[in-house]
């Protein structure tokens, strides 16, 4: 495969795209243009590592769970959003660190998006809706047609490879606003792959993270899982911020009764780290995680069928940003 970079303009700027055809190598596996080393390098004997903070990104917050399937990048996404929406309008980007399964282009709406765009340094530009600017794999792999019926192409990547695209990921997208003349992020949020393997591994060891929220349902099945992975955290010195408790209750639409039907929020309290909140099931986050509409972004209006089930969520979400906000700020 050649390299293939178009010359597109934005902003008065030349950029250039990326495109899935980019050459790979266990050196560079997104295939992007040579540029000089940005990250810090894994030593080849044991030694620390020289931890360092994202260029234009002030804080970092890694949203994660050592179980998949329990929300995380649904809970990832929302968050991100009721951050952008706190009084002081913080700027708030999503990065997507889950290599194998991509999720956050379809919660996002950009599925079926453009190929990123390269700044003259060859830089990845993010890619932007609702005003939030993300970059994922999903983006840099190729993808069928919105009505093909094909699948879309997998990443079978070992370890190295893994850990460079990781590297590649943190270090070579370029976060500020208008192709790099504007502001930076005042919070990243990155959406974790499940488990305990290289990709938390590899974070952890090369920047500097502010807290980590840890998500998780109420079955013991996923809390046991779950306390690997804040023990891993614990291990690479990341801080953990609090738990997200997702599906934590079923609202009864006709009694407003909550029913605990995964288990109570007891068992989640004995993994001793701050409940930051718990969150209802609630039909219209699955529908519009699918139709890349964040929840929060509904409104009070808008999930009106959800009842006061929809209302807690919000309410919860938006408050566990302000205690985030608050924590990693601190």
């Amino acid at each position: 495969m050649k390299l293939a970079l178009n010359l597109v303009r934005r902003c008065g700027t030349v950029l250039r795209t990326f495109t899935s055809t980019a050459s790979r190598s266990h050196e560079n596996p997104l295939g992007l243009p040579f540029r000089p080393p940005s990250a810090p390098q894994m030593p080849r004997r044991s030694g620390p590592i020289q931890k360092r903070h994202i260029e234009h990104v002030k804080k970092v917050v890694v949203v994660a769970s050592g179980k998949g399937g329990v929300g995380k990048s649904t809970i990832a996404v929302n968050l991100a959003f009721s951050l952008a929406m706190l009084s002081h309008r913080p700027r708030v980007g999503i990065l997507d660190l889950d290599i194998f399964g991509p999720s956050i282009p379809t919660l996002m709406g950009l599925q079926h998006s453009d190929d990123p765009h390269l700044t003259p340094a060859g830089a990845l530009v993010p890619v932007i809706n609702h005003g939030v600017p993300t970059m994922s794999m999903g983006y840099l792999v190729p993808r069928p047609p919105p009505d093909s019926s094909e699948f879309e192409g997998a990443i079978v990547w070992r370890g190295l490879m893994v850990q460079k695209a990781v590297q590649q990921l943190l270090f070579d997208v370029d976060w500020r606003d208008a192709g790099g003349s504007g502001p930076g992020l005042d919070v990243l949020i990155i959406d974790m792959p499940p488990g305990t393997g290289d990709v938390p591994l590899t974070l952890g060891q090369l920047i500097v993270v502010d807290g980590a929220v840890i998500v998780s349902t109420p079955q013991d099945v996923a809390l046991t899982d779950v306390r690997r992975g804040i023990s891993m955290f614990k291990k690479i010195s990341v801080p953990i911020t609090g738990l997200v408790l997702n599906q934590a209750s079923f609202m009864c639409p006709s009694c407003n009764t909550a029913h605990e039907l995964f288990g109570t929020s007891t068992n989640a309290s004995r993994l001793g780290i701050p409940l930051l909140a718990q969150l209802p099931l609630v039909g219209g986050v699955s529908w519009g995680g699918d139709r890349g509409i964040p929840y929060v972004l509904e409104g009070k209006n808008g999930g009106e069928k959800d009842g006061r089930a929809g209302d807690i969520w919000r309410d919860a979400m938006n408050e566990a940003a302000g205690k985030i906000w608050g924590l990693v700020h601190c």
